[in-house]
């Protein structure tokens, strides 16, 4: 499985199965905990940027990727999602 290597469509994908699911749901579906330093902004709506990331794998690559298969949100998720043109906002978290 190649890290990164997701599209437009498969967020896009990941963004209406988290909508039909809910938030909650979907991250205990794959595992992953809240962002806590960046999410994906889309419609005006916030979404957990490392968690869209990782399930985006799921259709592009045919597995999602962990949340332990992440070094960092800046360098990977995040960046994943801008260069396939979303937008990704810091978030500050008290915790």
């Amino acid at each position: 499985m190649q890290r990164g290597a997701i599209t437009r469509e498969s967020v896009l994908q990941v963004l209406a199965e988290h909508d039909e699911l809910g938030r909650e749901a979907f991250l205990t579906k794959y595992g992953f905990g809240e962002a806590r330093s960046y999410v994906l902004v889309h419609e005006g709506r916030e979404y957990d940027s490392k968690a869209v990331a990782g399930v985006a794998h799921k259709w592009d690559q045919g597995q999602a990727l962990r949340p332990d298969e992440f070094s960092g949100g800046k360098d990977h998720a995040a960046a994943w999602l801008k260069r396939v043109g979303f937008q990704v906002k810091a978030i500050n978290n008290p915790d």
